[in-house]
C-alpha cells in the first residue's frame, strides 16, 4: 500500500514578509497566515482593472471579493490588490498556478495575507502610493513612469528649463 507523502510547495510556505502594521503578535499573524483565504497581489500595472484580476484569479476558484490598492491621496490604482477566496484550497491553488505569471504584461507576485482590514487598500508610501515606487530609479510605464523622487526632480528641472537627460545621468553617477 502506498502512503501519501506530505510535500509542501515552496509557494505554500509562508514568506519572510510580515505586515509591520499588523495589530497583534507575530505568532498571531503567523497563525492567521496559515489558514488565510486572502492573498496580496503585487507588481500590478497601475492600469490593471478589477475585472482583469477577476478573470485570471477566478480560474482557481470562487472569489469572495477583490480589493484594489489605491493611492491614499489621489484614490487612483497604485499597483496592488487583495484577492479573497471562499476557501483555503482555492487560495493555495492560486499560489501554485498564478504566482509568477503575467497579467497586463507584468510578472505578478502573490503572497499570503492575514486578512484584509479596512484602510489597507491605501498605499503606504509618503506620496500616497506604494513605498517601493517612491525611490525607483527606472522608468516603468506600467507604474506611472519614474519613481516619485526622480519624477519630482524632473518636474523641478522642467520648471527651470533644464534637460531631463541631466537628471537621469546624474542619478546613474550617484
Amino acid at each position: 500500500m502506498c502512503s501519501k507523502m506530505n510535500i509542501e510547495s515552496p509557494l505554500l510556505v509562508l514568506s519572510a514578509y510580515r505586515d509591520q502594521y499588523f495589530k497583534g503578535s507575530q505568532s498571531k499573524q503567523d497563525e492567521l497566515l496559515k489558514t488565510s483565504t486572502t492573498l496580496y497581489v503585487g507588481n500590478l500595472s497601475f492600469y490593471t482593472t478589477e475585472q482583469q484580476v477577476y478573470e485570471v484569479f477566478s480560474k482557481c476558484g470562487d472569489i469572495k471579493r477583490i480589493i484594489m490598492g489605491l493611492d491614499k491621496y489621489k484614490k487612483t490604482p497604485c499597483g496592488f490588490c487583495f484577492v479573497e477566496y471562499y476557501s483555503r484550497a482555492d487560495a493555495e491553488r492560486c499560489m501554485r498556478y498564478i504566482h509568477g505569471t503575467r497579467l497586463d504584461d507584468r510578472i505578478i507576485r502573490i503572497d499570503w495575507d492575514a486578512g484584509f482590514v479596512d484602510g489597507r487598500q491605501y498605499g503606504r508610501g509618503q506620496t500616497g502610493g506604494q513605498f517601493r515606487d517612491e525611490y525607483r530609479t527606472d522608468f516603468d510605464s506600467g507604474r506611472g513612469g519614474f519613481g516619485k523622487v526622480i519624477q519630482k526632480k524632473l518636474d523641478e528641472l522642467k520648471d527651470r528649463g533644464e534637460d531631463e537627460m541631466q537628471v537621469t545621468n546624474n542619478n546613474e553617477e550617484a
